[in-house]
């Protein structure tokens, strides 16, 4: 049964859906499938990235799925290593030729990469792409809040979304405050915790789960909605691409949210350890 996604309005006055897609790792033949299937069971977000080397067949995906266009929203975003200005134009248009898109419908820096000092030249590049029509909404990924002051006093151009890395071993509460202080919807990436740090094993996680009659996910996934931020969810499976989608029928308790908050390790939770001041991003 295909599940009725909600809608996050944007500060640019877009919507995008209240669950997004995520495509890492998912490659190939069989990757194409897999988002077809997503697609089929209801995602209409679908999240990739030049350095998830699958662009083109996200772009099949589309084209295949027998979906409108303008129903689907396509994320891509700008590595670090094409950051100056006329280099962050041209690779745009170039991940456009390969998911044979005419736009994207939102497209985010991927890493501020400070050091390089290059991430408000890169925004810059983001808001004449969107001029240009080659983006609809722009917006930021991993920044923290003085990455973000910066561009923002710098251009005047406040993102529409800021996707950082959020799961129980890592909320991440004072980047998700940063997001809301300055209007910018969070997106959550590895709301799972990925193989590193796997927070679906958790014993508090899958027993909240067996009194809704959930899965652990199904309950890190709610935990994400009601601090309404936007999961983007892989899993190429499509009994769990369905199952991700089914949280809207049920709602924690404020004790059981904090109950997941009360997992997190802080710096340590991270899974892989990177830090937006420190971590860049060039391959």
């Amino acid at each position: 049964m295909l599940v009725e996604i909600p809608d996050v309005m944007l500060n640019d006055g877009y919507r995008i859906p209240a669950i997004g897609f995520g495509t890492v790792e998912i490659l190939g033949n069989k990757g194409t499938l897999q988002i077809l299937n997503a697609i089929q069971s209801g995602y209409r977000l679908i999240d990739t990235s030049t350095n998830y080397d699958n662009e083109g067949i996200v772009g099949k995906a589309v084209k295949n799925s027998g979906i409108p266009r303008d129903e689907l929203l396509i994320s891509s975003k700008l590595p670090g290593k094409y950051h100056d200005f006329d280099s962050a134009l041209k690779i745009i248009e170039e991940q456009l030729a390969r998911t044979d898109l005419e736009y994207f419908d939102k497209y985010l820096i991927h890493w501020p990469n400070p050091d390089d000092g290059k991430y408000v030249e890169a925004w810059k590049a983001l808001i004449q792409a969107q001029k240009l029509g080659m983006i609809l909404t722009i917006g930021v990924s991993n920044f923290l809040e003085h990455h973000l002051e910066k561009i923002i006093d710098e251009t005047g151009v406040v993102p529409a979304t800021n996707q950082i890395e959020i799961h129980p071993y890592f909320s991440n509460k004072e980047n998700v405050k940063a997001n809301e202080k300055f209007g910018i919807i969070t997106e959550a990436w590895s709301p799972l915790g990925r193989d590193i740090n796997d927070a679906k094993q958790h014993p508090d996680i899958i027993e909240i789960g067996k009194k809704y009659n959930k899965s652990a996910p199904q309950v890190i996934i709610r935990w994400l909605h009601q601090r309404d931020i936007v999961p983007i969810v892989r899993s190429g499976d499509p009994i769990h691409q369905q199952e991700n989608l089914n949280i809207f029928d049920f709602e924690l308790t404020d004790a059981e949210m904090e109950k997941i908050f009360s997992l997190d390790k802080g710096e340590e939770g991270r899974v892989e350890g990177q830090h937006p001041d420190e971590y860049h991003e060039y391959d």
